[in-house]
């Protein structure tokens, strides 16, 4: 777990790199500060002031890669030395696949990608809700999940989102002992049908999760859980967010069709052991 102190210097070297760069970096914070060890993150300091940050995030098998260097202390090698060692850590945890994120915009992340040798492979796209009126939908329940509710959980995230099963158990465990998000499952005529995560923090709801079986996909179920959605969180204050990959045309149109704008996108590459 990071000290106090720790997490001042990644925030202020944040700032200050997105100042620098006039964008927007994604850190996972909500992961980042509640880490039960350091063991996944790497830091380099030069005269006692944090310079480069590097932190793998696990999602199952697959690990992400973050991370940022001082403006004035590029192109000195130590992301390259940080990547190395976390290279090492994903390595002994045995992830399969490693994915680089980098912000749409940067060219510096860019440079560095390319002389890796790392693939781009999508962009995620940042949205928030801009619309002012919210229609009533019915015909759906949305209610809060259930111990029961576990294998279903699973089997949409496998078949909605291809995740191999072991991952997808391993995420849904992670999600319940997450105390600052609620998982809700999709009911319609007392079937379930999907799931939707809704987590909420300083004033922003994040939707996460959603999905939907394909068998029952294409009846405008997606568009009404939306809606209901938007309607309690912005009910309660809040504005609404989610991220989307822009490879699911589909998802980036629904939620388009109900008022979510792009605001912020981050660039994903493969990367080979």
């Amino acid at each position: 777990m990071f000290r106090t102190q720790q997490i001042k210097e990644i925030e202020q070297l944040q700032k200050e790199c997105e100042t620098h760069d006039q964008l927007q970096l994604k850190l996972n914070w909500d992961m980042l500060k509640k880490r039960e060890s350091n063991h996944l993150d790497f830091l380099h300091y030069e005269k006692g002031e944090l310079v480069a940050f590097l932190a793998l995030y696990p999602f199952g098998s697959t690990v992400e890669v973050c991370g940022m260097v001082k403006p004035s202390e590029r192109l000195k090698g130590h992301f390259r030395q940080l990547f190395q060692q976390a290279m090492e850590t994903a390595k002994q945890n045995g992830y399969k696949k490693i994915l680089l994120n980098a912000p749409a915009g940067s060219d510096a992340a860019k440079y560095f990608l390319n002389k890796l040798g790392a693939v781009f492979a999508f962009t995620e796209h940042q949205m928030e809700w801009h619309a002012s009126v919210v229609e009533e939908v019915d015909g759906l329940t949305l209610r809060k999940a259930k111990a029961e509710d576990l294998d279903m959980r699973v089997r949409l995230s496998v078949e909605a989102f291809g995740m191999a099963e072991e991952d997808a158990k391993k995420m849904e465990c992670l999600f319940d002992s997450d105390g600052d998000s609620d998982m809700y499952m999709i009911d319609v005529d007392d079937k379930t049908v999907g799931k939707i995560r809704v987590k909420q923090e300083e004033g922003q709801a994040w939707i996460y999760g959603f999905s939907i079986l394909p068998e029952q996909q294409g009846k405008g179920i997606g568009r009404k859980v939306l809606l209901r959605v938007i309607k309690d969180q912005s009910s309660d204050g809040n504005s609404i967010h989610l991220e989307v990959e822009t490879k699911n045309d589909h998802a980036l149109g629904l939620y388009e069709s109900v008022g979510f704008k792009a605001v912020h996108s981050q660039d994903y590459y493969t990367y080979q052991y």
